[in-house]
């Protein structure tokens, strides 16, 4: 199963998607306007959620940027926002 990562003030979010939008969605729909995330496989993950926010990951080539739930929501709605 894959994952979301993403950079956050408290080091690094993840985000475990439902399975009800593609991946990608979540993606651009969850992460903040602007912040690079990177798709993972969970099994990439920490074992452990002990020092999580001591956690990196490189960002430097991103899988994509979110666009956040406001942007994203008015998309799905042709714009009507």
């Amino acid at each position: 199963m894959n994952c979301i990562i993403y950079p956050a003030s408290s080091g690094i979010a993840v985000i475990h998607p439902t399975g009800e939008l593609p991946i990608h969605e979540v993606a651009r729909k969850d992460v903040p306007a602007g912040v690079p995330y990177i798709i993972i496989s969970t099994d990439n993950l920490p074992a452990s959620r002990e020092f999580r926010n001591a956690w990196t990951a490189d960002f430097g080539d991103p899988t994509g940027y979110g666009i956040g739930h406001d942007a994203w929501a008015a998309e799905q709605a042709g714009g009507q926002a």
